[in-house]
């Protein structure tokens, strides 16, 4: 390429780079991988086949890179639908694929991330953005086909300009902000559970890997606050996830982490985010002066908001979760509705700050892994999306209550629900319409059922116990015992292939199996070789021969959804 022709590719902004794909009547933002200074290479002509060696190797590194070549955007055109008749430009289709969440962030706690129309998101020079982490008991890949819980973790460390007045001067990078988001299986709800950093807790021993990749084990520490689980002592976010699973039984699959730039450069990027407030506030600390009513933010007043503690509620910390729940339900509105995800240019910036603020695991470390969580993410209706924050009480230890400890009458149920995968929202009619229908319908002889039997629960001996009684009692003579479950579980599950849904019902009336128990799926192949079910006895297991009727249902607790405007008192 001579001079002028790289003077011009350095130039394209990359919002100018969206062509049509005329498979899918999407636009689509196209980066090649960068062979130069320019992160950008600019358009260039297709060569014949039989082209030169340099042509050959250009062609070669594309086809490698998977990346389309770059076309000038051009606007459809309409047939002609008669003689004399102008040619008019065709409505561009309405893409599918633009608006996406990806939640993570400082006290924001969510990175907007976005992919281009149609699922192409291959901005090769934005994976050097990321920064990884690897950690022990983070998950290899990311599963589109399971329930997934992602850590989002907000740290108070002082990094960049203008932060000397956040977070605790000196901060090794304790985990400020913390939210655990469950996605459901099916996609058709999401539980957002925040987790207070002052909540005493026993951080359990854990692993961390050094720059050689040489393990080494950091001793836990007990009745301490929940922020020390990273940082402290050389925690990193696995000390976290171990953490969390120490406390809710809750297996955390991946980790996001960002710090206080990441909530100015991001709500900049997003162009603001609309915040409600129910009184004047004029916070000494945080430097926030906003009169009631709406505002919105962005930048440093976007982070002041996030970080008042003082002019809330009781002035607590649990006061400044709610509002920043709050912050959070107005960014899933507004990228829901689209204003930002359309218009490429701001696309672009987004896509470039968000990729700057993220930490993760290196089981989702790649922009192709993250693009496959946002559009996961993305199916998810913000009606059906729970903000809710752990149950817990004021620490009974402590005369000046500055810490808190779990509400062991509510927690567990909550813990629970997002563990069995039940929704906190109350808007699943017809899922819970279609889970009585799998009770209803043709039943196999009980002679017929073939079922596998594990134990989940915490009863020595249940699973045999069942078999027996299903044996010698009810006439399943192809049950089989197969020992103890992978993990633990609260309730009874029973997994069959569609094929075997008599056979499933028929053992949901023998043992007294609710329809949420059962879960339609795939059999496993038994000792004979033949498909069988597969029941996990858990927690609700009373014994061989009690029904075992539990249904799941969402607790009874406080809580937001984020279709919900809610303003800030």
């Amino acid at each position: 390429m001579d001079a002028q022709g790289r003077g011009r590719a350095e130039n394209i902004d990359p919002a100018d780079q969206w062509v049509l794909n005329p498979q899918t009547g999407d636009y689509e933002l196209r980066l090649s991988p960068s062979g130069g200074q320019s992160p950008v290479p600019g358009p260039r002509r297709s060569a014949p086949r039989g082209g030169g060696r340099d042509q050959r190797d250009q062609r070669n590194q594309r086809d490698q890179q998977d990346v389309p070549p770059q076309r000038r955007r051009r606007e459809p055109q309409a047939q002609a639908s008669g003689p004399g008749r102008r040619r008019s430009k065709a409505k561009k289709k309405k893409s599918t694929g633009k608006k996406v969440l990806l939640w993570s962030a400082g006290s924001l706690a969510f990175v907007v991330l976005a992919t281009a129309a149609g699922g192409y998101f291959y901005y090769q020079h934005l994976n050097g953005n990321i920064t990884t982490q690897d950690v022990v008991g983070a998950k290899n890949g990311f599963s589109k086909d399971e329930a997934f819980n992602i850590l989002v973790i907000g740290t108070d460390k002082r990094t960049g300009k203008g932060n000397e007045g956040y977070g605790d001067k000196g901060s090794v990078g304790h985990a400020d902000t913390n939210v655990l988001l469950h996605v459901s299986k099916d996609r058709s709800n999401a539980t957002a559970l925040s987790i207070p950093r002052d909540l005493i807790v026993d951080v359990p021993d854990c692993q961390v890997k050094d720059e050689n990749g040489q393990l080494k084990t950091i001793p836990g520490t007990e009745n301490v606050r929940f922020n020390t689980s990273l940082g402290q002592d050389g925690r990193d976010a696995g000390c976290t996830m171990a953490t969390i699973k120490a406390v809710t039984g809750i297996t955390v699959d991946h980790f996001m982490m960002a710090d206080f730039n990441a909530v100015k450069t991001l709500s900049t990027a997003v162009g603001g985010v609309g915040v409600c407030l129910a009184k004047d506030v004029n916070d000494d600390d945080s430097h926030l002066d906003l009169k009631a009513g709406e505002h919105n933010l962005m930048g440093e007043e976007a982070l002041a908001f996030l970080r008042t503690r003082h002019s809330w509620g009781n002035k607590g910390d649990l006061d400044r979760i709610k509002v920043q729940q709050q912050f959070l339900s107005s960014l899933a509105r507004k990228m829901s509705s689209g204003d930002t995800l359309t218009n490429p240019r701001k696309l672009t910036n987004l896509a470039e700050a968000a990729t700057k603020a993220l930490t993760v695991d290196k089981g989702i470390g790649s922009l192709t892994k993250l693009k496959d969580v946002a559009l996961e993410l993305k199916k998810v209706p913000t009606k059906n999306l729970s903000f809710v924050t752990t149950p817990v009480i004021d620490n009974p230890a402590e005369k000046i209550h500055a810490t808190v400890v779990l509400n062991e009458s509510a927690a567990p149920q909550v813990f629970s629900a997002i563990k069995d995968d039940v929704s906190l929202t109350e808007t699943k009619k017809k899922q819970k319409a279609a889970e009585s229908a799998k009770l209803k319908g043709p039943k196999s002889a009980a002679s017929d059922v073939r079922v596998d039997i594990y134990n989940g629960s915490s009863t020595p001996g249940a699973a045999q116990a069942t078999v027996t009684w299903l044996q010698n009692d009810k006439g399943v003579g192809k049950s089989s015992q197969l020992g103890n479950a992978p993990q633990k579980q609260s309730r009874t599950t029973l997994e069959y292939s569609p094929d075997q849904a008599d056979q499933a019902r028929r053992l949901a009336d023998i043992m007294g199996l609710s329809a949420s128990a059962l879960k339609e799926g795939k059999s496993e192949t038994n000792d004979q070789g033949l498909p069988a079910m597969i029941l996990v006895l858990g927690s609700d297991f009373k014994g061989a021969g009690t029904p075992i009727s539990g249904s799941a249902s969402a607790p009874d607790v406080d809580k937001t959804t984020a279709d919900k405007t809610v303003c800030a008192k």
